[in-house]
């Protein structure tokens, strides 16, 4: 007895899903460590999701959020993107911490537009900058209310950059759900909280080469990536966070969005990386099959 057509095809979709999932698992065994991951892709039923309701430290993935929250208080009228902020002699973090900011002014007290700290936060992850737009927005509080109030769940920011600097365990204070993750970067895509111009400098900042980011480093050149990645120091061989959250478009102009997020790795940094550009990879290949 032949089945029909639609049965033939709803099988070969949930292998091909268990397939997936089989593939991350696997993947996820090099990391020697703890990996949760989500991903979602429009009209299809595609699933590499694994421990997807997980609380992995985030990391610098905070500042996409971040910039989202200062773009939205753009839009309230708080700021523009043109005005000059200061960079106080208090925003530094010391000893050093990455930003390129304070390696161009070590000594701070000068004025940096608005745009420009967006860019450095989002795009170079410049942890002083981030620390400033912190700061300006009115502090982690507000915007975890913000993030919270467009329905994205699982966002939990308690300390800034120059806190989690000088103390290590305060990173897992600091947690975003990959299913939450996911929901970020649909809500992105789909239907942004921000204008039409907001929106364009936002996935302008986001987006790099695939071969400049984690989870599109396998990816073919040319692809678009739009991402924000998190990493933490390695502390006696263990690296508390290493992580890549990102919009991939597929050949057929789809958005593909998936957040991977390894946690506590015994694994060296070349591993991790491959961990992650490899879940990228699978979820790629299968979401050009997905239905």
């Amino acid at each position: 007895m032949r089945l029909p057509l639609f049965l033939l095809l709803a099988a070969a979709s949930a292998t091909a899903q268990t397939s997936l999932q089989q593939q991350v698992r696997t993947i996820a065994n090099e990391a020697q460590g703890t990996v949760s991951t989500a991903c979602w892709l429009v009209h299809s039923d595609l699933d590499c999701d694994m421990a997807p309701d997980a609380h992995p430290p985030m990391q610098s993935v905070f500042k996409l959020p971040l910039g989202i929250a200062v773009l939205h208080q753009v839009e309230q009228g708080k700021f523009t993107l043109d005005q000059p902020i200061r960079f106080e002699p208090s925003d530094r973090i010391l000893p050093h911490a990455y930003s390129p900011l304070q390696d161009k002014y070590p000594q701070a007290g000068v004025d940096v537009p608005l745009r420009e700290l967006l860019r450095l936060t989002v795009s170079l992850s410049d942890n002083v900058a981030a620390d400033i737009l912190l700061r300006i927005a009115g502090g982690p509080g507000v915007v975890n209310k913000y993030i919270g109030s467009l329905g994205i769940r699982g966002f939990h920011l308690v300390d800034n950059e120059n806190a989690l600097h000088h103390q290590t365990d305060l990173q897992y204070r600091n947690w975003f759900m990959p299913a939450g993750a996911v929901q970020l970067l649909r809500m992105i895509n789909d239907g942004p909280p921000l204008n039409a111009e907001h929106a364009a400098f936002l996935l302008d900042i986001m987006t790099a080469p695939p071969e400049k980011t984690r989870i599109g480093a396998n990816l073919p050149p040319g692809t678009a990536v739009a991402h924000k990645s998190g990493t933490s120091d390695v502390d006696n061989g263990l690296a508390h966070a290493t992580n890549d959250i990102g919009l991939i478009t597929l050949p057929d102009g789809r958005k593909l969005a998936v957040a991977v997020f390894v946690t506590d790795s015994r694994a060296d940094e070349a591993t991790r990386l491959r961990v992650i550009a490899e879940i990228g990879k699978a979820a790629y290949d299968a979401a050009q099959h997905a239905h």
